[in-house]
Parts: structure tokens; sequence; C-alpha cells
């Protein structure tokens, strides 16, 4: 098959890889342990009305009696100092929050420390409309399927004009293709060639 005609089926699958990443696992470390996130935010919630209701479905069943003890520790401790009690509490139930996604737990992250997709996709869930997800992930995927396949297209045609040119379309080669195949198993859910599902394995040549 053609690098043009990879390039173009390429192309066909990037609006369902970017439907996907609202039903597909995500990276336990996204931003649950951000102060803007969505854990802090219901956090904050729970404070101002004084009701853990909003910040229970982020812990398991086993983890609200220490969730329920942290939480009743803000109000005791606010009369000394209300951000450091305020901060405790957050700290704890993103910890706990953490531990029962079976992630680590490295401290708070400052306001704002969140991918862009991420954060779109948060804006996406509150706005009713995953439009604007959409095409933030599609241009991304688009800009870095191109860019690949160009040097890949320039590569190809001096293949067979000496060794050290044809090692250099073959690194290119191997660089576009497992891109691609990598965007095409996300979408799809499929496990890489020779891979079992649930192991991935990086490719050895890519750059991405």
């Amino acid at each position: 098959m053609k690098l043009a005609n990879i390039f173009k089926l390429s192309l066909s699958g990037i609006s369902t890889f970017a439907a996907l990443l609202f039903v597909a696992p995500h990276d336990a470390s996204a931003h649950c342990d951000t102060l803007d996130g969505p854990v802090i935010q219901d956090a904050r919630k729970a404070i101002e009305a004084r009701d853990i209701t909003p910040v229970l479905k982020w812990v398991k069943p086993k983890d609200e009696k220490a969730v329920r003890a942290a939480f009743a520790k803000v109000f005791t401790g606010k009369a000394k100092s209300p951000e450091t009690a305020e901060h405790a509490f957050f700290a704890t139930l993103v910890k706990i929050h953490r531990a029962g996604e079976g992630a680590p737990f490295s401290g708070l992250k400052p306001a704002g420390a969140v991918e862009p997709a991420v954060a779109e996709a948060d804006k996406a869930l509150a706005s009713g409309s995953s439009d604007a997800l959409e095409k933030l992930v599609t241009d991304d995927v688009a800009a870095g399927i191109r860019k690949r396949y160009e040097h890949a297209a320039a590569t190809y045609r001096h293949k067979d004009e000496s060794v050290a040119q044809g090692r250099e379309f073959v690194e290119a080669y191997v660089t576009f293709t497992h891109y691609v195949e990598r965007l095409h198993q996300d979408a799809t859910g499929q496990a890489a060639h020779g891979e079992h599902a649930g192991h991935k394995k990086e490719p050895a040549h890519s750059n991405h």
C-alpha cells in the first residue's frame, strides 16, 4: 500500500480515537491531585456546605470512615488556621482516592498543572458538548500523522539510491507506521502486534 493511502486511512480513524477518550481507561495521574481538579472542587463545595456527600463518590466504601474523620478535622482546626486545615483535608482525600485507584500520591499539584486535553475534557462535560475537545485532539493527531508521513514520504523517494538513504527511510518508516498503529490500537482497544492485551510495549524506534 502506498504511503499516501496509509495517510488517508489513518485520518479516517481519528474521530473514533477522540470519541473513545471518554470511555477508555485514563492514566490515574490525570489531574485528580491538582488544586483545580474535580476532586478538590468537590471538596471545596463540601466544606462550604458543611456536607461531605459531594466527595464520597471519589473514594471506596471502605475508605469513607477515614475521609469523614479528615473532613471533621477541617472544622475543628479552622479556628487556628483555616487554610492549613483545608489543605490537610484535600491532601488526605486525594491520597485516599488515588490509593483506591492503585496510584501513588506525591502531594497536591498547583492549579493549572493539567494536560490541555484533560482540561478540555472537563470543559466538555460541564458544557454538554465535546466539539471543542474533538477538534483539539483530532487537530493534534492529524498534525502528528502529517509530520511523520511527510518525512517518510520524502525518504521513500530516495530509499534505493544508497544504503545510507535506505536506512534513513527505514527509520522514518518505522517511526511513522508505529505511530499510526498506536493511534489505531487506542481507538479500537486492540493490543499491538506480538503483544498481549493489557501489556503494551513502546516501539524501540518511536520518537513519540
